[in-house]
């Protein structure tokens, strides 16, 4: 068996000693090989005579078995999307609803996951309802509140994106369920950072973004649906995606069949010659970590800085209800408007979203960047 690659400064990442980023909720920098990978395909892309027919499609199917392996799902399930508002545009133009049914959310809830919803919801004379934000945060109890007879749809993230407080993905599902709801996840914000097991939480769809945790490049992000959902109608009425269109000398004989499972709802040029091989590399080192390891690692640290903004007199999200990855901050008013900058001048960057400080760090972060961290909020606040 591999070794787990390092955490800590030892981990394959060029970042520069003196700047502590704790902001991988908003984006993760490029790791050594990913940015190895890049160059690669540069130079291929430089020598079109390289690219083989069979090279529009391979890249493809490897991204399929690495997502999947990540969320422990069928790779024939895995579609390959620009963005999580794509995949749950796709979604959304292939569910139905009777009039009167309710699709459920949470309150401030990342756009991706509603703006479709509300379409999907005019269309078919459904409503939304928003569940509040818990002053415990205890939001499992609060959505399977929301979850009755008239529920059609429950759209909610793993965790929510502006402080990190959990959802039990397993117990929503199952109320789902229950009634006989769909239930669509957003994990963007969880994918490859905390363990999620398709099998035990039983969605009908999860999507995520690749650029976040899942160590990859901007736009390229990746969609599952269940079985019963993998003869629908994609967005677009692409030639790659059709049956037989691995015969480029006969592509002009056109065929109406699809290729088999999720392939169907790929977006147009899937095969990315330049982001797949980024991908690639970037969801095998998620694999070599492995999603439980790097949750052992950064427990530690969000744990210290729940400790340490405890003792500044911020209000942090506690650990019983939040991931172990990312973690909220709250002032006993809102953020300083100048926190933000002030962090950064200090060469430590996070974000403020809403009315928490965004504390996420990665496998590249040590107690040393919580402390630093913890050391100009203290001189902010003081």
């Amino acid at each position: 068996m591999a070794a787990i690659p390092a955490f800590g400064r030892a981990a394959p990442f060029d970042l520069p000693a003196d700047r502590t980023w704790l902001n991988a909720s908003y984006m993760t920098p490029d790791a050594v090989p990913v940015r190895a990978a890049a160059e690669q395909a540069l130079d291929r892309t430089a020598a079109p005579w390289t690219v083989h027919a069979e090279d529009f499609f391979s890249s493809g199917e490897v991204l399929r078995q690495r997502f999947a392996a990540i969320v422990n799902a069928d790779a024939e399930g895995v579609a390959l999307v620009p963005a999580v508002s794509y995949g749950m545009s796709t979604l959304a133009a292939n569910l139905s609803l009777d009039a009167g049914q309710q699709i459920v959310v949470i309150e401030d809830q990342y756009p991706s996951n509603v703006y479709p919803w509300r379409r999907l919801a005019e269309r078919t004379a459904a409503s939304i309802v928003t569940v509040a934000r818990p002053t415990d945060l205890d939001w499992a109890s609060a959505v399977l509140d929301a979850i009755d007879d008239s529920t059609g749809l429950v759209a909610v993230p793993n965790v929510h994106w502006s402080d990190g407080s959990l959802l039990d993905l397993v117990a929503i599902g199952a109320a789902a369920r229950s009634v006989g709801a769909r239930l669509v996840v957003d994990g963007s914000q969880s994918f490859g950072v905390l363990p999620f097991d398709v099998a035990e939480v039983q969605p009908d769809a999860i999507c995520a973004v690749g650029y976040k945790w899942l160590l990859g490049p901007y736009a390229l992000g990746y969609l599952w649906v269940a079985p019963e959902l993998r003869d629908g109608d994609p967005l677009e009425q692409g030639w790659m995606t059709r049956v037989g269109s691995h015969d480029f000398a006969h592509l002009a004989e056109y065929r109406d069949g699809w290729q088999p499972g999720a392939r169907r709802y790929d977006v147009g040029e899937a095969s990315h010659f330049l982001l797949a091989p980024m991908a690639i590399a970037a969801l095998d080192l998620v694999l070599a970590y492995s999603p439980s390891a790097i949750a052992d690692h950064l427990r530690g640290l969000t744990s210290r800085i729940e400790d340490g903004a405890r003792d500044l007199g911020l209000a942090p999200v506690p650990a019983k209800r939040r991931g172990d990855h990312l973690i909220g901050l709250r002032f006993p008013d809102n953020p300083p408007a100048t926190l933000v900058d002030t962090l950064a001048a200090a060469r430590v960057h996070v974000s403020v979203r809403g009315s928490a400080v965004r504390v996420s760090p990665h496998v590249y972060n040590t107690l040393e960047d919580a402390e630093r961290l913890l050391d100009v909020l203290a001189s902010t606040i003081g």
